[in-house]
């Protein structure tokens, strides 16, 4: 039976009503004397607010409503699942979340009686188990209702934010289609000496070579295959930096291996050395990787183990590349996967959470808060570095393709074949980290262009790489039967591999820019 706030459990005997003191009236008068005394502080603390985010709101076009990136606040408190509209109400009830996949409901306990054994609160409790089920069975059929507007809300989106920081006046190169190339590849591990280990697909046994006879087709216009001898000629006398982590320098690897089939580089870099450089001296042109998977200023928490946590200073630079972008006629930018290892969050070298730590008393974020943060920060520095005329181009979040569980539990990328677009779509972290991406590069175009630049391009990996599952090394990355145990690698890519196609969107992006 339910309690009305009025009554009382059985068994317990009814209390008379106590008189009022006197002295109340006294005790009221003084609180609402006091109230305005603290006013002023929570008005202060208010507008602090009000102003800060003002503040941040003004990088943002009133007029385009699709853009509205979460504020500092937000972050501290990542959004929780929503759950069904049921309140509770009156005192004696109180509400649980029992979790269990998509069918996650309110469960409403109400508190026994005390005192003789309730037969109409068995009864009741037998019609509420009936009333769950069939609440159970909507929020089922709304949560699918739900999810399919979710994601068209997101295909709307996403199509709004390209268009905004895309050229309109050109093709859309990455929208398209992977089609059949029997071509490929156009190098080998034997005739290319760039590539790592780790993704040395051929020379470790990989059985199947349709992944390498594919390219990508744009739904209305002709993407050239890769042309080394007019790439060279549209770098003749330039130089281009890559920024980012072991998928970027796997970009990077892709370009050289391709460049020298008719051209040998001299690779100026140290073997052990992160960073690394080559030089193509026929034609006064060089590339360079600069290692930076967090793209702001880190340091370690352990300095002689990198598995350890990292402290990332998302406020600040990274000077390892920040004052020598400047020297590149182009830079291709981007991070994505070490942003989901343990790491602490600093602002003004003040500690504001982590992620994946194990201290209580510290905020515990998401992943986005510190990528969107870092990209802002290592945005926001090429806009500054005023003495760069170049072009930088966003790579965005190539998506990695466990199946079968997470990459620490077994999970692995077995398929032999692209997928077609209708056949998959972005979702969980790899949707926020594109969208984060396409809102902090929206914000720095307009920062660009309140100072008279542009300087900014969209590079978008992320739409032709979500259709590549059977690009990716797998178990292919190491001898096999080696009695050792080695986490299948979806992240990384097979060189040679669907990431070549990277260089055919580089070569068409130069060939706009020149």
């Amino acid at each position: 039976m339910k309690l009305q706030v009025s009554e009382l459990p059985l068994g317990k005997p009814q209390q008379t009503r106590r008189k009022t003191p006197k002295i109340a009236p006294l005790i009221a008068l003084t609180v609402l004397l006091t109230i305005p005394l603290y006013y002023p502080s929570f008005r202060d603390s208010s507008k602090k607010l009000t102003e800060e985010s003002k503040a941040y709101e003004s990088l943002q076009d009133s007029a385009e409503d699709m853009i509205q990136p979460s504020s500092h606040l937000e972050y501290l408190a990542p959004p929780v699942k929503e759950e069904i509209n049921q309140p509770c109400s009156g005192e004696a009830e109180r509400c649980e979340s029992s979790e269990g996949g998509d069918d996650t409901v309110v469960q409403r306990h109400v508190s026994s009686p005390v005192g003789r054994r309730n037969v109409k609160g068995r009864r009741t409790k037998a019609r509420r188990a009936k009333r769950d089920v069939v609440h159970r069975r909507d929020y089922v059929r709304e949560e699918n209702t739900k999810q399919k507007f979710e994601s068209g809300h997101n295909d709307d989106r996403i199509e709004t934010l390209r268009s905004k920081v895309a050229d309109q006046d050109k093709c859309d190169l990455f929208t398209g289609e992977w089609v059949p190339n029997p071509e490929g590849p156009y190098y080998t591990n034997e005739t290319c000496n760039a590539i790592q280990e780790h993704q040395n697909c051929l020379k470790f046994g990989r059985p199947d070579t349709g992944y390498l006879q594919w390219r990508w087709k744009p739904d209305d216009c002709e993407l050239p295959i890769f042309d080394p001898v007019q790439f060279l000629e549209l770098v003749r006398g330039k130089s281009i930096a890559f920024v980012g982590d072991s998928v970027a320098r796997n970009h990077m690897q892709s370009l050289v291996c391709l460049l020298s089939r008719t051209s040998t580089p001299v690779d100026l870099s140290h073997p052990l050395d992160q960073n690394k450089r080559y030089e193509f001296n026929e034609h006064d042109f060089n590339i360079s990787m600069f290692w930076s998977p967090y793209l702001v200023h880190t340091d370690k928490t352990d300095p002689d183990d990198e598995k350890r946590p990292f402290n990332l200073h998302l406020d600040e630079l990274n000077l390892n590349w920040t004052t020598k972008v400047a020297f590149y006629d182009y830079v291709i930018i981007s991070a994505g996967h070490w942003f989901f290892r343990p790491t602490y969050f600093y602002l003004n070298r003040r500690l504001v959470g982590c992620l994946y730590c194990p201290e209580t008393e510290v905020n515990h974020l998401k992943a986005s808060f510190s990528y969107r943060r870092a990209f802002r920060t290592a945005l926001r520095a090429i806009n500054e570095a005023s003495d760069f005329v170049g072009v930088a181009f966003l790579r965005t979040f190539a998506p990695s393709h466990f199946e079968g569980g997470p990459w620490d539990k077994g999970g692995d990328c077995v398929r032999t074949a692209p997928f077609r677009r209708n056949e998959t779509s972005l979702e969980d972290y790899s949707l926020e980290m594109y969208l984060i991406q396409l809102e902090e590069l929206r914000i720095a175009q307009k920062a660009d262009k309140r100072n008279g630049g542009t300087k900014f391009r969209l590079f978008d990996a992320t739409k032709p790489m979500l259709l590549r599952p059977d690009g990716h090394p797998s178990k292919y990355g190491h001898l096999q039967g080696l009695n050792q145990s080695f986490a299948n690698d979806c992240v990384h890519w097979c060189l040679p591999g669907p990431i070549d196609s990277w260089n055919d969107f580089l070569q068409q992006l130069l060939k706009i820019e020149v």
